[in-house]
């Protein structure tokens, strides 16, 4: 039979099948809604056939494992030979508090520390600035210098274990102190391996904690590229993050675009600076959030692999073919979770990380149940890297490679990822760029609008949450939080006033100097932020060194 003949075989068969069997069903069943529909809000079809894949050919659109277009992931053997790395989210309090936990969680079988640093120290404020009032060790550790990177890894070999740091605009500040503990260590940097969040675009975009405009904090960046491609050759110097993008209220489709089209801003300022494309792009990840929609998700992340390798090699040229692999970091949605019923809210990071090591992920956060309602305990925290544990070695997702390639559905919603991606590609090249579309308020909203469309089909309880709008219990049983007192913020206060009365200041003086005169002409930053890093400046003096330089950015009204 010709392709043809076998499509309208298939057609008559599915016609066939409607009238012999479904409209009678109908009749008897009517469904329960007019349309379904993705978390995102995406119409999902009744039933997907070969006739939803028109012109569908495997070779180009799905391929096999280890080899381009890397749909089914970006390793020939998936998990079979190494798992991902579960790499617990973990901060608070502290130092002294948060380095407990990291042994505590690396005791009971995590395999990478991942950093949360507090509001102040995202904003590059140290913790005794009256701006940080109130939040010091609240949503994460609080580190203000050298002295406290020396505490948070204490006894953790740098050389051992690879970390990742969720930071963006002081990012290379705290990337500074990170080498330089490493250094204290006696290990050698080209040893040194982890990520570096350090994307900024998406703070622009979603999260909303900046310091500098745009234009000189990529200038940052790419600094922190060109330092780590020659110096620190292990380390991943940024890690372009659709997560913040998701839990601000977008879509599926739209985490997947402007995350990627980032990755796209990023890559080709670091080529406008005259670095070749292959020298850094190996090192590029990628960090993608993992919501409630377990198919949805799993085209996400199939889709992500194609798109980059696509524009990898067509747009920028590529050449090594670990330039055009995508590989990426998932953590489960905290947007998703609910302080009702929290307990349910193990159930849902469950079916969120079985969808993230379904779709290929490289390294995996569990969300802890009780992250609506304060940071997480040690049991929730645990109970978070026991499901990773429970899914790797009991559920069987880890035995074959991309188990749901092939899927009808699953192929459909990846093409459509893709073809949704490039749309919006377009749009943002019509900009002039990722910059220009934040300049213009673009991505925004389109995010806004999303994120509204949601929440009103929460309300009219067309999405249903299980505690919120449906199943509710007037009374639950409390479940003990995680405490942070204000003797952080004590502590804090006054190691700084003991660390500015030891220290070399003339020494500080003369680094800031140097950084601040370095930025001003064009310098690399990143070796006048390890000397300054060295001599023990606190991060607010390093960011407050670049303001007058870089100027402080200010959102416009959109």
């Amino acid at each position: 039979m010709s392709t043809i003949e076998v499509t309208n075989r298939l057609q008559e068969a599915e016609s066939e099948w409607e009238e012999r069997t479904l409209k009678p069903t109908l009749r008897r069943r009517p469904e329960t809604k007019e349309t379904f529909t993705t978390v995102s809000l995406a119409p999902i079809e009744r039933l997907y056939t070969p006739g939803s894949l028109p012109d569908f050919d495997y070779e180009t659109e799905l391929g096999f494992p280890g080899e381009p277009p890397y749909t089914r992931g970006i390793h020939a053997t998936g998990y079979r030979g190494k798992l991902w790395t579960m790499r617990q989210f973990a901060g608070f309090g502290s130092a002294f508090d948060t380095n407990k936990r990291f042994k505590y969680l690396l005791e009971h079988g995590q395999t990478g520390l991942s950093v949360a640093f507090d509001l102040p120290t995202l904003m590059g404020y140290d913790s005794d600035h009256p701006f940080s009032e109130g939040e010091v060790g609240k949503c994460g550790v609080a580190i203000s210098s050298l002295a406290d990177m020396e505490v948070l890894f204490d006894g953790i070999p740098l050389d051992q274990v690879t970390t990742s740091m969720t930071i963006n605009a002081p990012a290379s500040m705290i990337f500074a102190m990170f080498l330089a503990t490493a250094e204290k260590q006696g290990v050698d940097l080209k040893n040194v391996g982890g990520t570096l969040q350090n994307d900024i675009l998406k703070e622009y975009i979603a999260q909303k904690e900046w310091i500098y405009p745009p234009r000189p904090a990529m200038q940052l960046i790419v600094d922190t590229i060109e330092f780590c491609a020659k110096e620190v050759p292990r380390f991943n110097p940024v890690s372009i993050s659709g997560y913040h993008i998701r839990e601000a209220g977008s879509t599926a489709l739209q985490e997947l675009a402007f995350t990627l089209r980032d990755g796209i801003e990023y890559v080709q300022y670091a080529v406008n600076h005259g670095m070749d494309v292959d020298d850094f792009a190996p090192r590029l990840s990628f960090f993608f959030n993992s919501h409630n929609d377990f198919f949805e998700e799993i085209a996400k992340y199939r889709a992500a692999r194609r798109i980059w390798y696509r524009v990898m090699k067509e747009r920028f040229g590529a050449k090594n073919p670990r330039s055009w692999m995508l590989r990426f970091h998932t953590q489960t949605a905290g947007v998703s979770l609910t302080a009702q019923q929290p307990l349910n809210n193990i159930i849902r990071v469950a079916i969120q990380a079985l969808a993230g090591v379904l779709g290929g992920t490289q390294s995996l956060h569990t969300d802890a149940y009780d992250e609506a309602l304060a940071l997480p305990s040690d049991e929730a925290a645990l109970i978070g890297l026991r499901t990773q544990q429970i899914i790797a070695h009991e559920s069987g997702a880890a035995n074959t490679v991309d188990p749901l390639g092939g899927s009808y559905f699953v192929e459909k919603l990846t093409r459509d990822m893709e073809e949704g991606a490039f749309d919006y590609f377009r749009k943002i090249d019509d900009f002039g760029g990722m910059v220009e579309a934040i300049d213009a308020g673009y991505p925004q909203r389109e995010i806004q609008e999303s994120s509204y469309q949601f929440q009103m089909a929460v309300e009219s309880k067309d999405k249903i949450i299980v505690g919120v709008n449906r199943y509710v219990m007037e009374e639950e049983t409390p479940i003990p939080l995680l405490q942070i007192d204000e003797s952080v913020a004590a502590l804090q206060s006054e190691r700084l006033k003991e660390l500015r009365a030891r220290r070399d200041n003339l020494q500080v003086e003369m680094t800031l100097k140097s950084l601040a005169d370095g930025a001003r002409v064009g310098e690399n930053t990143m070796p006048l932020l390890l000397d300054s890093a060295r001599a023990y400046c606190t991060l607010g003096e390093m960011c407050d060194a670049l303001r007058p330089v870089f100027g402080e950015y200010r959102e416009p009204m959109f």
